[in-house]
This record gives structure tokens, C-alpha cells and sequence, in this order.
């Protein structure tokens, strides 16, 4: 079954898409980068989920190739079942090793149930593992923003001290995102100056870039940036 998926993965081989987007991830090796581009993967996915052999093949880990990693991913967002989607995702999220296959998994059953990925969450930013604690900020950033937002998520967010690169931009991210929803909770963390100083200045300039944020708000954030 494995070799039936790579041979099927490397018949949808796009060489020039392979070339270009193994300059977008320098975490992992161009050898490990097939070149599939993501409509066809996630089309094949739609397909290979409903099959016997997906649970084999998530059971199959680590995975050999970048698309298989995506693979993966795009299975469990297919998935219904949130219980059997967590488990997996929880199995998963220690082996993905670039930003691209961290953000790319947004389970279509959590939209309905975002209050059950709060315990897996907690779990996830203590993991020490580089893409499991940026995929935990990602969840914040995407389902909890809104009508689920509390402030002691901008809080959580806020306290994590990393020297990692795709930690450091996500909670800048999550920051500039927080900014635009949730202007009134989230300015104190910009005007006490609580994070490091990277993750403060690139929140500062992405939202500054935002077409969310008026002038006025702008101009007020530049007042902040640490020199």
C-alpha cells in the first residue's frame, strides 16, 4: 500500500513546483520534497480518506516524503469524527517538521467544536516540540479569536519565550491578528512591553502592514517599537 501511494504521489510530480517550493522551506531537504501541487494532493486526499488504507497509512509514521506529511494532514481534515481526529492529530504533530504542513491543518470538524481543542492545547504549548507549540498558538489564532475569545489566551500566547524562528513569527502573527479582533484586550501587552523583543517589534510591523487597522492605530503602535 505505501509503495502505491508513492508511486501514485510521484505521477503528479511537477519538477519547476518542486524546485520552487523547496526555497520556501529550509527546515527540511529538497530530496524529501516530491513536488505535488496542493489542489491535486488535496483532491487525491479527498479520495484516499474514504479508503481502509488511510488508517493504515497514518499509522505509518514517520512518513518519507514531504506529501505524505500533507497526505496525512489533509486526511484528518476531512475527518467527522473530532475524538478520532484529535488522537490522530496529537500522534501526528511530532513529526512535522516545517511551517507548511503545521499550517496547512485546519480540521474542518473543529470549527464546530473548538472548546474541545482547549485541553489539547494546553498540552501542545508545553510540548518543546518547535511545530506542535506553533501549530497550539495556530489553533488560538484561528478558532478563538472571536466569539470564543477569553483574555487569557493573548496571555498564554504572550508567555512563551523561544528561540525558534517559526515560534517567534507565529505568536507575532497570532499578536497582529489579536490586534485587529480584539483591539481592547489586547493592547496592553503591546503598551507593557511583555514579550521578547522580536516577537513585540515583528508584531508591531505586521500590523502596521494590515489593511484591519485604521491610521490612527498605526500610529500608535510605531510609538511602541523597542529599539
Amino acid at each position: 500500500m505505501l509503495d502505491r501511494v508513492e508511486k501514485e504521489l510521484f505521477a503528479m510530480q511537477d519538477l519547476s513546483y518542486k524546485e520552487f517550493h523547496a526555497a520556501l522551506m529550509p527546515t527540511i531537504s529538497p530530496d524529501v520534497i516530491i513536488g505535488v501541487r496542493t489542489p491535486a494532493l488535496r483532491k487525491y486526499a479527498k479520495t484516499f480518506a474514504k479508503s481502509e488504507d488511510a488508517d493504515v497509512f497514518m499509522k505509518e509514521l514517520p512518513h518519507r516524503y514531504y506529501e505524505e506529511n500533507n497526505l496525512h494532514g489533509f486526511i484528518l481534515c476531512e475527518s467527522k469524527d473530532i475524538d478520532f481526529c484529535l488522537e490522530k492529530l496529537d500522534e501526528f504533530l511530532p513529526y512535522i517538521d516545517n511551517w507548511a504542513t503545521c499550517d496547512m491543518l485546519r480540521p474542518k470538524v473543529f470549527k464546530k467544536n473548538p472548546e474541545r481543542l482547549l485541553p489539547f492545547i494546553d498540552k501542545w504549548f508545553t510540548s518543546g516540540e518547535t511545530y506542535t507549540v506553533r501549530y497550539a498558538i495556530g489553533m488560538l489564532l484561528s478558532y478563538f479569536l472571536d466569539e470564543e475569545f477569553k483574555p487569557e489566551y493573548p496571555a498564554r500566547v504572550a508567555s512563551i519565550v523561544s528561540e525558534e524562528y517559526y515560534v517567534q513569527m507565529m505568536q507575532a502573527w497570532y499578536f497582529a491578528t489579536a490586534l485587529a479582533k480584539q483591539w481592547d484586550a489586547v493592547i496592553p501587552f503591546i503598551e507593557r512591553k511583555c514579550m521578547p523583543k522580536w516577537v513585540h517589534n515583528k508584531t508591531i510591523q505586521k500590523s502596521v502592514e494590515s489593511y484591519r487597522l485604521t491610521t490612527e492605530q498605526k500610529e500608535y503602535l510605531r510609538t511602541f517599537r523597542i529599539s
